[in-house]
């Protein structure tokens, strides 16, 4: 890859900036970061690798700024971690085996079914909030106990996607967490992040030993991504997400178009 602008790196910097606050709150950070990666002239699988190298500092910071809301939450925190950490580090094994032309045959599909996910997760939250009669501690009975085991398979599958890709991977464990029955957005993006935290930890680190993360943007990124996260953790009820979400939307759809034409 030819040196970056300083121009193109701020811009890829604000991108990440911008991915840490949306993976704070709803996920789909990765659909701001990864086409900002391909604009500037990344191969897809190295801007993969290089997307959730920078954008894992980010979810230290969400998980600070959420660190009040999984109080409580111990047993569930602690259920997350081991399928979140062997599943991430099976789906970056994956991807490290995946040649450069297939993963770029994939990637359009990904990138798309991503937008798609985040597009109904909030219809999906609505009807699940609408439909569901909740006891007023509902949350607290159900995080105070240890969650059931198809909750930890199922969270083992998303963090297999996670780790190989990852983008809408936070929108997955949200949903997972409302069908669960849990109500509370904050306490269930504090447990998000923490699976989240988990699983790009031990993809982050793979990564890192490969020959895939353009380390000069990555750091860059990084530095972004972490006060993205925590800003998006400590504002999330006071800063408007809808045009945020529409962007993303907007983002996502495009950029899989043209992956179509480019890949």
């Amino acid at each position: 890859m030819t040196a970056v602008s300083p121009i193109k790196l701020a811009l890829v910097v604000v991108s990440a900036m911008v991915a840490g606050i949306m993976n704070s709150i709803a996920g789909g950070g990765t659909l701001v970061t990864f086409p900002a990666l391909i604009a500037l002239g990344v191969p897809p699988i190295n801007a993969n690798a290089t997307s959730t190298v920078a954008l894992w500092p980010g979810s230290i910071g969400s998980m600070w700024g959420y660190r009040d809301e999984l109080r409580g939450s111990r047993p569930w925190a602690l259920g997350f971690a081991i399928p979140s950490l062997v599943g991430g580090g099976l789906g970056a094994w994956l991807l490290l085996r995946t040649s450069a032309e297939r993963f770029d045959d994939i990637v359009p599909w990904l990138v798309l079914g991503a937008t798609v996910l985040f597009m109904v997760q909030r219809p999906a939250m609505n009807w699940l909030a609408k439909h569901r009669k909740h006891a007023p501690d509902t949350d607290a009975n159900l995080t105070s106990r240890r969650p059931p085991a198809y909750v930890l398979g199922y969270q083992f599958l998303v963090a297999i996607y996670g780790g190989y890709f990852g983008a809408g991977v936070g929108i997955l464990m949200l949903a997972a967490l409302g069908f669960m029955g849990l109500n509370n957005i904050h306490r269930m993006n504090g447990l998000k992040n923490w699976g989240g935290l988990c699983m790009n930890a031990v993809a982050a680190t793979i990564f890192a030993f490969s020959s895939l993360v353009n380390w000069p943007v990555a750091l860059a990124m990084a530095a972004g991504a972490i006060s993205g996260g925590y800003l998006g953790s400590r504002t999330a009820q006071r800063v408007p997400q809808e045009f945020v979400r529409r962007a993303v939307v907007a983002i996502g759809f495009v950029s899989g178009i043209l992956l179509f034409f480019t890949a």
